[in-house]
């Protein structure tokens, strides 16, 4: 029997954003933006109190959102699948490059406290690209700390930090939106923040009304308002991606019990956990059997229950890694894009075995007088 912790494998059902709340077209005032955003707002934290059973894969597929929204921000190419593969691929201890170091700082910001340290705020900085002052840092976590203090609306704070960040930095307007995200979390006390407000950067909410290709950038008119709107969206998105994982989370739990392999437990564990899971397992309980097993689990819908990572990469590379999602499943094969299935490398894996051990078998048997010729031996049969 496979025990999971039960605060991981919480079974509630996560919470919507009311209908009324996105906006429906048409412009809003500065009041009611704000009121939709404290509704959706409300609904999100109770979702993010909520533990539900796939937390960290929720919280970690957030990051990767915004940190490809960042590339557009900063120029770069990469998308969501390029910046998996720059950090499931880097090794233990080396440099990313600077799209996976744009990546982990967002997976900083969501799975830590939304604690502000100079010492913090400079290594994120760095991780940007950005040489920042240590007295220039020090003033800014004291600016922070001001807002939090001054009992300051959370996405009121959240846009003041922003408009702050870009009027002292214009170059840093990527900064701005991670110390947007941890001061909501700071003015909401959660946890843990959530990376919402860097993926809505290019949305419609940030869109001026005198021209639709000109965004709305920090400090200028109606950022605030634009900010609880964007608040609006990001709040019924992460709601409906949290559905989403549950879903599959819980067809992934009903097979738990079923799993024998050692360390399937662990393995489980990191599937809810992990966006994404390398080849190469780096848990110390968590087997590589144990992690093929549960990932190749059967769902009713014939697809993996979540993001979850193989050595064999698009086409057939094995230096890149794919989701098992991906994956057909027909009733008796699991065929990938390589063209060969898990139930056929099984199935010839075994065949070998058994021509091996006959072959072994006739050999020890065979003697000078009764060995039979080569066209007289029947070739076995293959194994079901």
């Amino acid at each position: 029997m496979i025990r999971l912790d039960p605060a991981t494998a919480s079974p509630a059902a996560p919470s919507t954003v009311p209908g009324w709340a996105p906006a429906a077209g048409g412009a809003l005032g500065d009041a009611d933006a704000a009121f939709r955003a404290g509704a959706a707002l409300g609904a999100l934290d109770t979702l993010t109190r909520a533990q539900p059973a796939c937390l960290g894969a929720w919280r970690e597929r957030l990051a990767l959102k915004c940190a490809a929204a960042s590339m557009r921000l900063a120029g770069r190419a990469e998308d969501e699948a390029a910046l998996r593969d720059a950090w499931q691929l880097c090794p233990a201890g080396a440099d990313p490059g600077p799209a996976g170091a744009i990546f982990g700082a967002w997976r900083q910001l969501a799975l830590q406290p939304p604690a502000v340290s100079a010492d913090r705020l400079a290594k994120v900085a760095e991780m940007l690209g950005l040489a920042w002052d240590d007295d220039a840092l020090a003033e800014l976590c004291r600016h922070i700390e001001n807002l939090v203090e001054g009992q300051t609306p959370a996405p009121f704070a959240a846009a003041a930090i922003a408009a702050h960040v870009v009027a002292t930095r214009p170059d840093a307007e990527l900064f701005a939106w991670w110390l947007a995200d941890l001061v909501l979390a700071q003015g909401l006390r959660w946890p843990r923040p959530l990376p919402l407000l860097m993926a809505q950067a290019f949305s419609p909410a940030f869109r001026t009304a005198a021209g639709a290709s000109r965004r709305t950038k920090p400090g200028e008119e109606n950022f605030e308002r634009a900010v609880c709107l964007a608040l609006v969206q990001a709040a019924a998105e992460t709601c409906r991606l949290a559905a989403d994982l549950s879903r599959r989370a819980e067809k992934l739990l009903a097979g738990a019990p079923k799993l024998r392999a050692k360390g399937a437990g662990d393995a489980i564990f990191l599937l809810l956990n992990e966006d994404a899971v390398a080849g190469r397992i780096r848990h110390p309980r968590a087997c590589a059997q144990a992690m093929r097993t549960a990932s190749c689990s059967r769902c009713e819908d014939g697809r993996a229950p979540l993001a979850v990572f193989s050595r064999r990469g698009h086409g057939g590379s094995p230096q890149s890694v794919r989701r098992v999602s991906d994956w057909v499943r027909t009733p008796r094969k699991l065929m990938n894009r390589c063209g060969r299935s898990h139930l056929q490398i099984f199935r010839q894996r075994q065949s070998n075995c058994l021509l091996r051990r006959r072959s072994a078998t006739t050999r020890t048997r065979d003697t000078p007088t009764n060995r039979a010729a080569p066209s007289q031996l029947r070739p076995p049969a293959p194994f079901r």
